[in-house]
């Protein structure tokens, strides 16, 4: 495995009895990536990632993390790598301090955990019992508790469900800091928004095989499909799909004498190409 790649997955298979989890799957992760997994309910990632954290034995293929097969590796190899479970419902009666105190003490580098806290925006329910925080709460209790050990690698699955926007564009802030520190982040989400904020590249995995990968705004040739224009014309609006729009917006310019009423210029989004990845229409995406 190339030294830049912290991980490297070729052929991976996992099966339930009969169901085929995850399929043939092949990924690369550069050091230092932000790395996004989108997928359906369903799709693998989940098992992808357990096989990846070392928590669930593949059935076939090849996967090295951190230069190691996680399979086989070691409580040196564990501590490099930070892990944001959903849930961790197992501390309740310890406060948040003692908790990220408790879990520094696991690893033999740790962050200062006050540092961690603030960096998590709990400073304030440093104190606090941990059943007694709220569900966003929490989840940024369950960040601190996957970073405090300095990992090389943080997965972070599904990390801001249950914050409100806010609490989830701070959390961005926390993600792009360690990504600008050098740590690799592995980063599983149901947000769009969120992917295509942080992301240095997004991988979709569907009926458990990777089906494309790429930089979000290239994803499913998004930097070079057509745009649709659209604008308010004297029979009502008007739209028009175009692989040269600043042509025909100099066009509309000329025909309306000026500012051309209601414009935008809009190629497809992250949704929509991701929706034509795992074979869901628009219509269909809107009802889901």
């Amino acid at each position: 495995m190339a030294s830049e790649l912290v991980i490297e997955v070729r052929g991976l298979r996992k099966s339930y009895g009969s169901t085929v989890a995850v399929d043939g799957l092949d990924l690369e992760m550069e050091r230092g990536e932000v790395l996004s997994l989108l997928g359906p309910n369903g799709a693998g990632k989940t098992t992808t990632v357990e096989v990846l954290e070392g928590y669930r034995r593949r059935d076939a293929g090849e996967a090295r993390v951190l230069g190691e097969d996680p399979q086989r590796a070691g409580s040196a190899w564990r501590a490099r790598r930070g892990i944001v479970l959903q849930t961790s419902d197992d501390v309740a009666d310890l406060t948040v301090s003692e908790c990220v105190r408790h879990f520094a003490h696991f690893y033999p580098d740790p962050a200062e955990p006050e540092d961690v806290i603030e960096r998590v925006g709990l400073t304030a329910k440093s104190g606090s019992r941990i059943r007694a925080l709220s569900g966003g709460q929490r989840r940024r209790l369950d960040v601190a508790l996957g970073i405090v050990g300095r990992p090389e690698l943080v997965f972070l699955d599904e990390p801001t469900t249950g914050f409100d926007p806010e609490a989830r564009r701070q959390f961005w802030e926390v993600v792009r800091d360690l990504a600008k520190e050098g740590t690799s982040v592995l980063l599983t989400t149901h947000y769009l928004e969120e992917a295509e904020a942080l992301a240095d590249r997004v991988a979709v995995i569907n009926k458990g095989r990777v089906v494309a990968t790429g930089p979000p705004a290239e994803l499913g040739g998004r930097q070079s499909a057509p745009a649709e224009v659209s604008w308010l014309g004297a029979d009502g609006w008007q739209h028009s799909k175009t692989h040269q729009p600043t042509a025909l917006v100099k066009e509309l310019e000329a025909t309306f004498g000026g500012e051309i009423p209601g414009l935008t210029v809009a190629r497809p989004s992250l949704e929509d190409v991701y929706l034509q990845l795992i074979g869901v229409s628009n219509e269909e995406g809107a009802r889901k």
